[in-house]
């Protein structure tokens, strides 16, 4: 069983991670239809431009994430998998990421998906284990990963089945799938850990350690994508400790996309 990160391991996660760029414009249609939304948490934070909550959005902390999918699923309560994996394929079609000028479904990073094809040939099950929305990610994980939606774990909400239906549901499943979250959810949801894992940053730190083999991407070129080490300074520290396998996307990725 091999396991991976998703913002910053399988596509590009700056200058926001790609779900939060969904979520505010979502939001910013709330408010206009509700001004009085503009007083609460995120939203105020986010017409603010308040810059400490924005880095926390950028770097993936944890509190800040947790307001964020709180509020991502209040907006969606009530509603059925079907109304929002139409509003997430709307998205993927019609937004650009602004630096790279492509839509985000584009900039999946070919190399990973190189990798994803040796490690299946080598009769490995891929799971994809992000902080990020679990059903943002199903959505596209089998036409963009060909990872079965089974095979997808993330921070999720609850959900109530009446009348025939499955319906979102206003509160989170458990707790948020970030550091030691992710090993937990990975072992909740499969009854194992992987022997293979990849990340990016810090808050992948517990995953990779729970693995035999590690696999951390340096982002270190901000020619062709970006490069940046916030908040993975912790886990290069521990790549340099533990001799995981760092892979330099400047000097050994001949194409990034």
């Amino acid at each position: 069983m091999a396991c991976f990160d998703n913002d910053g391991t399988l596509w590009v996660e700056q200058p926001l991670p790609p779900q939060f760029d969904f979520v505010f414009r979502t939001w910013a249609e709330e408010v206009k239809a509700d001004p009085t939304l503009a007083e609460r948490q995120p939203y105020k934070a986010l017409i603010e431009k308040d810059p400490a909550f924005v880095q926390g959005v950028a770097t993936q902390d944890p509190p800040v994430v947790e307001s964020l999918l709180q509020a991502f699923s209040r907006s969606w309560a009530g509603t059925t998998p079907a109304d929002f994996d139409a509003q997430v394929r709307e998205w993927l079609t019609t937004v650009k990421q602004p630096k790279l000028d492509a839509l985000y479904k584009d900039l999946v990073y070919r190399p990973m998906l190189e990798l994803f094809d040796l490690l299946r040939a080598r009769d490995f099950r891929i799971f994809v284990c992000s902080g990020g929305g679990r059903d943002f990610m199903r959505v596209f994980a089998e036409e963009t990963w060909a990872v079965p939606k089974e095979n997808v774990i993330g921070s999720a909400a609850e959900y109530t089945y009446a009348d025939g239906r499955i319906v979102r549901g206003p509160g989170l499943l458990g707790n948020l799938n970030l550091g030691p979250g992710k090993p937990e959810h990975i072992f909740a949801q499969t009854g194992r850990l992987p022997i293979f894992a990849g990340g990016n940053a810090d808050v992948d730190i517990e995953m990779l350690t729970c693995a035999k083999f590690a696999l951390l991407i340096n982002h270190d070129d901000d020619e062709r994508e970006f490069a940046y080490t916030t908040s993975a300074e912790a886990s290069q520290a521990q790549a340099a400790e533990q001799g995981w396998t760092v892979v330099s996307m400047k000097n050994d990725w001949i194409t990034i996309f």
